[in-house]
């Protein structure tokens, strides 16, 4: 956003400039209006931006009232995705959600922005990675580039009274979402002989 406020401000200096000068003014008044757009539409990018990041639960099942019935789960994609091999893999994240669905429970996947590249070389966002699990775009967030996911994570949660399909222990979080050392708030889980556990009993 600061570029286009800077040609924006120093087409306004040209105009004042060339007041007197009838075609320089014109042509540092339509650099000024151009400028001014860009200034508008990198400020609308920024707005767009910055609700999911705030607020997560508006990131998972954002389009959409969630029916109070269903029995919310969110599950820590960047985590999970390693869960087989140790290697990153999105079909390990489908097995998961294609799990829970049939244990009756209504997932949300969050992944860090660097899901896409340590999947497939390259940034992948909510649709792309929500297409790949079968889960339509609201059921999907993948954080903006910079925020840690795992905060966000247990805020969604918070706001879902959902558990958290997770390895990770969440020990930094612990100071804001005391919830997570409660038992059975993490729900573990793996691959044993090739088969996918999850401790859903805890």
């Amino acid at each position: 956003m600061r570029t286009p406020l800077i040609l924006f401000l120093m087409s306004l200096m040209g105009m004042a400039a060339s007041w007197t000068m009838p075609d320089l003014f014109l042509l540092a008044g339509l650099s000024a209006l151009a400028s001014l757009v860009l200034v508008f539409l990198a400020w609308r990018r920024r707005q767009a931006a910055q609700p999911d990041a705030a607020r997560p639960s508006k990131g998972l099942f954002r389009r959409r009232q969630p029916k109070r019935a269903e029995k919310f789960i969110v599950v820590d994609g960047s985590n999970v995705m390693y869960w087989q091999d140790n290697t990153p893999k999105l079909e390990t994240v489908l097995a998961v959600v294609d799990r829970l669905r049939k244990l009756g429970y209504a997932p949300g996947v969050m992944f860090d922005a660097n899901a896409g590249y340590l999947l497939g070389g390259h940034y992948m966002h909510d649709g792309v990675m929500g297409k790949g699990l079968g889960l339509p775009m609201e059921r999907v967030m993948v954080v903006p580039k910079g925020v840690p996911a795992d905060p966000l994570i247990s805020t969604a949660a918070r706001d879902l009274g959902a558990r958290i399909v997770t390895n990770d222990r969440y020990r930094d979080w612990w100071g804001d979402h005391p919830e997570a050392a409660e038992p059975g708030h993490l729900i573990k889980g793996g691959y044993r002989d090739g088969a996918l556990w999850l401790d859903l009993n805890t």
